[in-house]
């Protein structure tokens, strides 16, 4: 369906199944030649926009109910092993700057 979508935004007013077949090749996937004949005779004659619109209004009967996902896991027992404390990198110190002209005493040029 998504396939044949983009064909039609992309201007073919009516994919036909061939069209599809490729536009779906042409990125590495195989069509099942069956589902795609039957959406094709499905949609042969049809406008697209009143598809389109009719299966949006069936699934606002569905409502978009659900919740977000679950919360966050609980907290670990307390009967672990109390973890190690994190051993501190030591921090590289940047070689002094100099300045454009090689040196670095900050004198006049």
């Amino acid at each position: 369906m998504a396939a044949y979508l983009m064909l039609v935004l992309g201007g073919t007013e009516s994919p036909s199944a061939d069209d599809v077949t490729k536009a779906l090749a042409s990125v590495g996937v195989e069509a099942d030649a069956d589902a795609l004949n039957n959406l094709i005779s499905e949609l042969d004659g049809k406008d697209l926009g009143e598809v389109l619109e009719t299966g949006s209004g069936l699934l606002a009967k569905f409502g978009s109910g659900g919740g977000g996902g679950g919360g966050g896991g609980g907290g670990g027992g307390g009967d672990a092993e109390e973890a190690e404390p994190e051993k501190e990198e030591e921090v590289e110190e940047a070689p002094p700057a100099v300045d454009m002209f090689g040196g670095g005493d900050g004198g006049d040029y």
